[in-house]
């Protein structure tokens, strides 16, 4: 009986049963804590959540005066800049110019050698009367030949036409002829050469570097020796600024800005170098011409600057505030309680395991979901300490602050920007 009786037990300790029986329950127990402990936090978290409450921050209506801008960079420019540069080559004989030098209307700046060209003008000189010595000799020939024919015409005539012959006078009406041709052939060689002449007279007088405007020397870019090669476009020797006491300044004005920029709007602007300082300015004209830098769309917008100090200088980097719109004692609420919608109270509680854990916060409007593209709006009150939409048409903005066209809003109601939690 012993050995039938133990026979069973020792059949499954054989085949693992019941090994893999004690781990299944063991497995189960551990499942059954691990499930009791979450929904044990999930409830202390959710006794927590329940001992607080919803508080809100608010900021009040009031009255103010409004001013819009725009905001855009660029920099500044003379009125009338002017480069300066060379028509002819050759090599520079003397500078007569320096940076910051004031220069009038025909001051020398620069002189190039002119070597050559007083050889070329010596030579075209020697042409030129050469050609005029031709044409006196072919006058010459010319009254020779008018002579000679009037001579045989009267003999015709005073033989009654038997002498000379028809051939003698054929001859000398067609040296006759030469003759003319002779005298308009060198006349035009004298006018050729007269034209190359005056050609290498301007070569020498460009040689001369003349100031084209009053103004001051910006920038030199010349050295005396130095060689000027001026094959296919005139170099660069000198910048000219006409009058730094009036200056402008071009900034590149945003495509989403460009509508509200417009001739004769006022300015405030300001550079690194004088970061206490505030400068005025006027524009004076927007450009319809648009620029494109990194996919970014810009309108160029030029300012008048006045410079009589000579405190700013071209190329300074400016930032410039546009004023675009004033409103004067309008009311006035933050672009925060624009933005703000309050939080939606839950209605049931989260179901599931997974629903227990605890998460972020869930916002969601529970009205109108605010677009600052509309005019028509939607903000919060409190009311009773409860929050309460009322509808508004806004009006200018100027990024912080947004008018208040019509509604029913008055000057110190509290608007609610925000919320927080406080335990109770």
């Amino acid at each position: 009986m012993s050995a039938k009786s133990h026979a069973p037990s020792d059949i499954a300790k054989t085949l693992g049963v019941d090994h893999t029986a004690k781990r299944g329950r063991h497995l189960k127990r551990w499942v059954i804590i691990i499930l009791l402990a979450v929904a044990a936090l999930a409830f202390l978290a959710m006794r927590k959540g329940s001992g607080q409450t919803m508080q809100y921050e608010t900021q009040q209506a009031r009255r103010g005066d409004l001013v819009v801008l725009v905001t855009a960079t660029g920099t500044l420019e003379p009125t009338n800049q002017v480069e300066v540069g060379s028509e002819i080559s050759g090599i520079a004989k003397s500078v007569e110019a320096d940076y910051n030098d004031e220069v009038k209307v025909g001051h020398v700046l620069a002189r190039l050698d002119t070597s050559k060209l007083d050889a070329q003008e010596t030579q075209h000189k020697a042409a030129l009367e050469a050609a005029k010595a031709r044409v006196l000799q072919a006058q010459a020939t010319l009254r020779e030949t008018t002579n000679k024919l009037a001579q045989l015409q009267r003999v015709r005539e005073l033989s009654d036409g038997k002498v000379p012959s028809q051939t003698e006078l054929d001859a000398a009406e067609a040296a006759f002829e030469r003759a003319k041709a002779d005298d308009a052939n060198v006349k035009a060689a004298v006018a050729q050469a007269q034209a190359t002449l005056e050609a290498t007279q301007t070569d020498i007088a460009k040689a001369v570097i003349r100031s084209p405007i009053n103004g001051v020397v910006l920038t030199r870019s010349i050295e005396p020796g130095q060689t000027v090669a001026a094959a296919f476009q005139a170099p660069v020797l000198f910048t000219l600024a006409e009058d730094l006491t009036q200056m402008e300044l071009r900034v590149n004005v945003d495509e989403a800005d460009i509508g509200q920029v417009k001739e004769g709007q006022d300015a405030e602007f300001t550079v690194a170098a004088y970061l206490d300082r505030i400068f005025q300015a006027r524009i004076v004209q927007t450009r319809f011409g648009p620029k494109t830098v990194d996919g970014v769309v810009t309108y160029e917008t030029v300012l008048k600057v006045d410079n009589a100090d000579l405190s700013l200088r071209p190329g300074m980097t400016a930032t410039a505030n546009i004023t675009v719109q004033q409103v004067a004692d309008a009311l006035l609420i933050p672009n925060s309680a624009l933005r703000f919608s309050p939080p939606v109270q839950e209605q049931t509680r989260r179901r599931g395991l997974a629903m227990l854990l605890p998460g972020p916060p869930r916002q969601a409007s529970s009205g109108e979901i605010v677009d600052t593209s509309k005019r028509q709006q939607t903000v919060w009150v409190l009311q009773d300490g409860r929050p309460v939409a009322v509808p508004v048409t806004i009006g200018a903005s100027d990024g912080i602050m947004t008018q208040i066209v019509s509604g029913e809003i008055q000057p110190d109601t509290p608007l609610i920007v925000d919320t927080m939690s406080a335990g109770r």
